[in-house]
C-alpha cells in the first residue's frame, strides 16, 4: 500500500534535483584563446532550460557581493542563454570570435556581446556568473586568468579559488586548453579537480610569441563510467552469497 506514495515522493525529489540551481563549480573553463578571442566551458551539472550565464572580463574589485563588490568598467560583457532544452552535464560549449559582433558564435544556445569583449594575451581574467543583471552578480560559477588573479581581476569574495573552481594559466598565455580525462569518472563533479589543475592543461606558456588563432578547442563531451546492468548486479550478488555460504560451511 505504501509503494505508490514512496514512488511519487522519489519522483518529486528527482525532479527537484534535476532543476536545482547551479552554483560554483557547476561549469568550468576548458580552453582559452586570446589570439582567436574564444573560450570553452564544460557543464558539470545539468543546466536548466532558459538559464542565463554572464561572462565579463572587467576586473572584480574583491569586495563582497552586496557590500561594495563590483566590476570596474572599460572592458567587455557577454550574455549566454542556454536555450529551450536542458544542457546535459558533460556538454562542452564553445564560444568563438567573441571580439566580433558579426563573427562571434556559440555551439549551444545564444550569445550576445556588449563593450570591448576582446580577450587579452596578458593580465586577463574572465569570470562566469549568475546575476540579477549583467553588472549584479549573485553567484560566481568559474573564472580563468592569465594574470594570476591579481590587480587585473581578483577572486576575493567570489567564492572561487584556484585549483577548486578557478584556473590560473601561465602569465601572458595566448592559448591553453584542458587535455586531461573526459571519461571514466563516477560523477561529473569528479572532473572538477582535474579541469582546474594546470598540470592537466597544455598550450602556450607565454615565453615565446606565436599566432594561435587557428587553434580549435577540443569539444569532446565528458562522460561517466558505465553503470552495470541489473543482471550484472544480480550475478554479483549471487556470487557474493555463494562465497559467503561456502565460507560458513568451512567454519
Amino acid at each position: 500500500m505504501l509503494r505508490k506514495p514512496i514512488a511519487a515522493a522519489l519522483l518529486s525529489t528527482l525532479a527537484l534535483s534535476a532543476h536545482a540551481a547551479i552554483g560554483a563549480g557547476s561549469i568550468a573553463f576548458t580552453s582559452f584563446n586570446a589570439d582567436e578571442d574564444g573560450f570553452s566551458i564544460v557543464a558539470l551539472a545539468d543546466i536548466a532550460p532558459d538559464t542565463t550565464i554572464y561572462f565579463q572580463d572587467n576586473e572584480w574589485n574583491g569586495s563582497a557581493i552586496g557590500a561594495g563588490g563590483a566590476f570596474n568598467t572599460g572592458e567587455g560583457k557577454q550574455t549566454w542563454q542556454s536555450g529551450a532544452a536542458t544542457v546535459l552535464a558533460g556538454t562542452v560549449i564553445r564560444f568563438n570570435n567573441v571580439d566580433s559582433a558579426s563573427l562571434h558564435g556559440v555551439s549551444v544556445g545564444t550569445h550576445t556581446l556588449s563593450g570591448d569583449t576582446g580577450i587579452n594575451a596578458t593580465n586577463e581574467t574572465l569570470y562566469a556568473y549568475l546575476g540579477s543583471a549583467i553588472d549584479t552578480p549573485t553567484v560566481f560559477l568559474a573564472a580563468i586568468s592569465n594574470g594570476n588573479f591579481g590587480s587585473n581581476g581578483k577572486l576575493d569574495n567570489t567564492g572561487l579559488s584556484v585549483g577548486t573552481n578557478a584556473i590560473a594559466l601561465p602569465a601572458s598565455s595566448d592559448w591553453h586548453q584542458y587535455n586531461g580525462l573526459r571519461s571514466g569518472k563516477a560523477s561529473f563533479a569528479q572532473y572538477l579537480p582535474l579541469v582546474t589543475d594546470l598540470s592537466q592543461w597544455t598550450g602556450h606558456d607565454g615565453a615565446v610569441n606565436g599566432d594561435f588563432s587557428a587553434q580549435i578547442p577540443n569539444t569532446t563531451a565528458f562522460t561517466l563510467a558505465p553503470i552495470p546492468e541489473p543482471s550484472t548486479w544480480a550475478l554479483m550478488a549471487a556470487g557474493l552469497a555463494l562465497v559467503t555460504g561456502l565460507s560458513r560451511r568451512r567454519r
